[in-house]
């Protein structure tokens, strides 16, 4: 039995939202743009994205720091 190409592509698009979302929302959050969420679903831009988030210093803190 065969699974019809729209129950794939809802799969897909559903699992991409499951890892974009999260991660866009993180971004926000320390101060960078939401876009660079989209980096969570690229091979290799998911590991230079986190090391990136993880190692420079946050947006939000200097601007906590400055006020």
């Amino acid at each position: 039995m065969a699974v019809p190409e729209l129950t794939i592509v809802l799969v897909v698009v559903a699992s991409l939202a499951l890892v974009v979302y999260p991660a866009s929302r993180i971004c926000a959050r320390l101060g960078y743009p939401a876009g660079l969420g989209l980096l969570a679903v690229v091979p290799v831009a998911n590991l230079v994205l986190l090391w990136f988030v993880a190692s420079s210093a946050w947006p939000i803190d200097q601007q906590r720091r400055g006020a």
